[in-house]
């Protein structure tokens, strides 16, 4: 499975998690507390964090791609971040960045 991925910064990330809801039609896969939350639809990894300093703010754009191998971050000739990983290293980044996530 290869899903884009599109991460944002977010001012309030409860109020940020209960508009995405709905607007994706699904709850987060994972949530970190005031910090993170993320949500993988059949076509769409779309993660957000809290901080309310870049509230609105592209963070970066990717892929997650069951057949890359590990975590990689590139930037384009934009300067905008892309990463491109696996779901499993993505998960093992979130715990890394954020704390262990639970289930919305």
């Amino acid at each position: 499975m290869k899903r884009f991925h599109i991460a944002l910064a977010v001012r309030d990330l409860a109020a940020s998690i209960a508009d995405y809801t709905t607007r994706l039609g699904q709850h987060p896969n994972a949530v970190v507390e005031g910090k993170y939350a993320m949500w993988r639809t059949e076509l769409l990894n779309f993660s957000i964090n809290q901080n309310p300093d870049r509230a609105g703010q592209l963070r970066h754009i990717g892929f997650e791609d069951d057949s890359a191998e590990g975590f990689t971050s590139t930037s384009d000739v934009n300067g905008i971040e892309w990463e491109h990983f696996s779901t499993a290293a993505q998960d093992e980044r979130i715990v890394a960045m954020y704390g262990v996530p639970v289930s919305a």
